[in-house]
């Protein structure tokens, strides 16, 4: 359960479970109001379509996060992780975290990988603290307002 003081909310229950179908259109609005440049709601379908692992953090009845992991060849990479603006920096980040780290593990993965935007300090925070470490750079990876924004490539080991 997670605590909302001074809200109308009240307590909440959190959840995270598969993400489906009927989770795509509210997936790709949270999308749309967390990035400058989203994933439209056909990647997400794509992502659920060829089977990566796509998850939906939910604080009843609300989808405050969601994750999209792939695993391969004895390897994971995180593809997309998100929190609801109003629920960041109250832990949620690190439990979708951990729940992609468990099922990386679950799946077999030896390694975890995921790219961060330099600019994302809190994520890169994040992601230090659950034993990411930087492993190297992709020039001009992400699209940005004034052209292409570097990322920072991490790893974790999983066993």
């Amino acid at each position: 359960m997670v605590a909302e003081p001074g809200s109308a909310l009240g307590v909440l229950e959190l959840d995270i479970r598969p993400m489906d179908t009927g989770d795509l259109a509210a997936v790709a609005q949270l999308e749309r109001e967390s990035y400058e440049f989203p994933w439209s709601e056909g990647i997400f379908r794509d992502s659920l379509r060829v089977g990566y692992h796509c998850s939906v953090l939910t604080l009843d009845p609300i989808i405050a996060g969601y994750s999209v992991l792939a695993v391969g060849a004895g390897e994971a990479h995180i593809l997309n992780v998100c929190v609801r603006r109003e629920f960041r920096a109250r832990g949620l980040g690190g439990r979708l975290l951990d729940h992609l780290i468990d099922q990386a593990r679950d799946a077999g993965a030896g390694m975890l990988f995921l790219e961060t935007r330099p600019s994302n300090l809190s994520a890169i925070r994040l992601y230090q603290s659950k034993s990411f470490v930087q492993i190297g750079i992709r020039r001009g990876y992400y699209q940005a307002a004034g052209g292409r924004e570097d990322a920072i490539v991490m790893r974790r080991p999983l066993f």
